[in-house]
């Protein structure tokens, strides 16, 4: 059984880091999913593909997968900017603004 170890990015649909700071132990999908003749809905038989387990740290979630004798791949995080302004968002309607205001 394969598995895949992460740490998720942040969602594009907000700009807070919630839910980035722990890893995933996600299980790959064993068999491909197949179509509902009679509604059309996409269903598989491997339930295992549904399961995400969450870790504190890498290193647990790599011997978690060790005790289990799960094969898994690390993808390790890429590293990411911050994005702070010096006076922050208040900046915008600040009195002495150091730029014209313009839209």
């Amino acid at each position: 059984m394969r598995a895949r170890i992460y740490k998720p990015a942040k969602t594009a649909m907000s700009s807070g880091t919630a839910k980035t700071n722990q890893w995933v132990l996600e299980y790959c999908q064993d068999s491909a999913r197949e179509i509902d003749p009679l509604m059309g809905w996409t269903s598989s038989h491997d339930t295992q593909s549904q399961v995400k387990l969450r870790f504190d740290s890498k290193e647990a979630a790599v011997s978690y997968a060790k005790e289990m004798g799960i094969e898994a791949d690390v993808t390790e995080p890429q590293s990411r900017k911050q994005n702070i302004r010096a006076r922050g968002y208040g900046e915008n309607f600040a009195t002495d603004r150091r730029a014209p205001w313009t839209h």
